[in-house]
């Protein structure tokens, strides 16, 4: 009989603190640790790019140790410590290059802080650090290899183009600005500064454009998702519900500064927690 994966304490403790907690735990014990597993990769990595005190080459060598170890494990070779991500690997049918895609993302955001990218180049961001996530997950939920991945581009870009828009600010206080130049252009805005940008009257029309890709994208995985066992889709329908009412709520509040940051509440994640728990 296969093992089963059994997540570490680690993992388990990094997942707590994500906004997708809660999809993640709305999952049977085995896709839940996991999805336990593949966060805790993420966030290991994407840490990595916002390490405060390291040179960009430290940043970049820390990086390249992942890929050694990502390397190692699909090489029989387990690395100490990746024990469980090891046996979440094997057991769901993982791929090495969506691991590795993750890890070329941040690689984006440690070499250079990413400022008013063409959509081109953003387009590669999210399908790095959101859907190649996506398409590991989406295995351990277990959909099909046709709307799997599928799923993963779209929900995934929605999801990151939601996080951009959210993170504005944020963003522009480390010098970042995720923003496409296009839509920039299109509003008018000439500058790629991230604080002069963050505080351009005409940020909302930039923004806009911003909301109909994602929008468009939400759609496309809401017709997935649609087609797809309800059972399959639980947890990246909650992903979807959260991150729409976020959306939404950016949306209801204007890009004017001073922009309050928006967030769904505790009592809401728990109604649709509770509702697709259920399926």
């Amino acid at each position: 009989m296969q093992q089963a994966a059994q997540t570490s304490p680690e993992a388990a403790s990094r997942a707590r603190g994500s906004s997708f907690y809660l999809a993640m735990r709305i999952l049977p014990r085995e896709q839940r640790e996991a999805m336990f597993e593949i966060y805790a990769f993420c966030k290991a990595v994407d840490d990595i790019a916002d390490t405060g005190g390291i040179s960009r080459e430290q940043r970049i060598a820390r990086l390249n140790d992942w890929r050694d170890n990502i390397a190692a494990l699909y090489a029989g070779d387990v690395p100490a410590g990746l024990e469980a991500l090891a046996r979440t690997i094997k057991q769901f049918g993982l791929r090495q290059d969506d691991f590795m895609a993750v890890i070329d993302g941040v690689e984006m955001d440690a070499k250079e802080d990413i400022r008013a990218p063409s959509w081109e180049t953003l387009d590669l961001y999210c399908d790095r650090v959101a859907s190649a996530v996506g398409r590991l997950s989406v295995r351990v939920f277990g959909l099909n290899e046709t709307d799997g991945p599928a799923l993963a581009h779209h929900l995934g870009r929605a999801l990151q183009l939601t996080n951009i828009l959210r993170d504005i600010d944020e963003d522009a206080g480390i010098g970042r600005l995720y923003l496409p130049c296009e839509a920039l252009q299109r509003a008018g805005i000439e500058s790629g500064d991230p604080e002069a940008v963050a505080a351009n009257p005409d940020l909302a029309t930039a923004c806009a454009h911003v909301v109909e890709r994602a929008r468009d994208h939400f759609k496309e995985a809401d017709a997935i998702m649609a087609r797809c066992p309800r059972r399959l889709v639980k947890a990246p329908r909650l992903m979807e519900k959260a991150y729409r009412k976020m959306l939404d709520g950016m949306i209801a509040r204007g890009w004017a500064p001073p922009r309050t940051r928006v967030r769904v509440s505790k009592p809401h994640l728990i109604g649709i927690a509770l509702r697709y728990a259920i399926i």
